[in-house]
């Protein structure tokens, strides 16, 4: 006998919870993906364009073998990694705008933070509170970490001799103003935006705090840790994520990113300056 119509039960795709948590497992990497190759093709240009640019304006072959290159001067060498750095946030910065642009189509600027938000978030002029505060909070946590992992921190940092004033001016701008831009447009900004499509607000935050950190980890075999740095910059790295969610601007995280490279600049670099 053909079985009751009343037995005939639609069956539940086996399917779905899996297709799901391999479709999330892939926004993630590619969440975590995105950054690092913008990252690694700035710094690949950079490197190649400050290389052969500085090589025809001394009238090297910017091809010729490493064993029958002239030895570069220390002057030329400090002033190579400084222009490295400075062009590696343009490069960053352009190619997240780009990909913000092509994302985003003419919504790019509110992708990134750089347009009003639709809703009414905090109000700005609260947000002017945190910046007298921020010094203390942030060398306070900086000087303890680093103590706690037995690092030098603030003692004998010094600018190398071999910087012109122009070089040590671009290094200034480096610090203070090209790097806090291209690296809040690609984490607070296209990041963030990638991360808020599937994740909440606080796993948002999260998430592109650890991929700041992430940057920052020193690839020098020489380094005593290599996650000193990243520690020392997970209080930052929270807080601009907090500001990106409560402001829906991209601003106030450039300023405050800003201001807190200055001040561990001159924490670190007052002393020998004033000597």
């Amino acid at each position: 006998m053909p079985p009751a119509a009343a037995d005939a039960r639609p069956s539940k795709p086996l399917l779905a919870p899996i297709t799901a948590g391999l479709l999330w497992l892939g926004q993630v990497l590619l969440l975590i993906a995105t950054p690092l190759f913008i990252l690694l093709l700035a710094s690949g240009l950079a490197i190649a364009i400050v290389r052969i640019g500085g090589d025809l304006r001394l009238g090297i072959d910017p091809l010729s073998d490493n064993a029958v290159r002239p030895r570069l001067p220390l002057s030329e060498v400090a002033g190579r990694a400084v222009a490295m750095d400075a062009l590696r946030q343009v490069l960053m910065a352009l190619l997240v705008i780009a990909l913000a642009a092509w994302a985003g189509g003419g919504a790019w600027r509110r992708r990134l933070g750089l347009a009003r938000p639709v809703e009414a978030r905090i109000p700005m002029r609260r947000l002017w509170l945190l910046l007298p505060l921020w010094p203390l909070i942030h060398i306070t946590w900086v000087t303890t970490s680093a103590a706690a992992l037995h690092m030098n921190f603030g003692n004998g940092v010094r600018l190398s001799p071999f910087l012109s004033p122009a070089m040590l001016g671009l290094w200034f701008a480096f610090v203070v103003v090209l790097a806090p831009v291209a690296e809040e447009l690609l984490l607070r900004g296209e990041t963030f935006a990638r991360a808020s499509a599937f994740l909440g607000p606080a796993g948002t935050i999260v998430a592109t705090a650890l991929l700041f950190c992430l940057a920052h980890v020193s690839l020098d075999p020489g380094a005593k840790s290599a996650l000193a740095r990243p520690l020392t910059l997970l209080p930052l790295a929270l807080t601009l994520g907090w500001l990106r969610w409560r402001t829906g601007r991209l601003w106030p995280c450039i300023l405050l990113h800003g201001w807190s490279n200055f001040c561990l600049v001159a924490y670190q670099l007052g002393p020998s300056l004033l000597r």
